[in-house]
Order: structure tokens, then sequence, then C-alpha cells
């Protein structure tokens, strides 16, 4: 993978607001492989994008049990 397209990666989860999987499907990459280069490639390409990316992805930790139980609800809503 070519270190333009991590930081096309890196940019849209950041401008978005993405999920690690949203980000995923949107570039047809499997959610491992883009775990694999937010999380250790970029890192070694641009540090300050990489601190970015791991705010957005520690704040999307925190709140995926509101995500799931909204999900939950929304299922027997129906």
């Amino acid at each position: 993978m070519t270190n333009s397209r991590i930081l096309e990666f890196a940019n849209f989860f950041i401008k978005q607001k993405s999920t690690i999987r949203k980000t995923a499907n949107y570039f047809c990459v499997s959610k491992s492989a883009m775990h694999i280069y937010l999380h250790k490639k970029l890192k070694k390409i641009d540090y300050n994008l990489f601190l970015k990316v791991q705010f957005l992805l520690n704040k999307n930790n925190q709140e995926k049990h509101i995500r799931g139980g909204f999900a939950t609800k929304l299922k027997y809503k129906n």
C-alpha cells in the first residue's frame, strides 16, 4: 500500500468522523487491513495525523456501547 493511499484513508477518516468499519467499506478494504494502516503504518508516515486519528479512534471506542444500544433499540422497535 502506498503512503499516499494511507494518508487518503486517514484524511477521509478524520474529515467524515467515521469509524474503521465505515472507512474500510468505503475504500473496499478489509477492516483488519484498515486497522493496520491507521494504527501502525500511519505512525511512521505522519505522526501528527496519526495522533488525530488516535483521538477519533479513542472517542469511537468510548461511544461504541451507545451506538450498539441504539441499534438494538431500533431492531426491537421494528
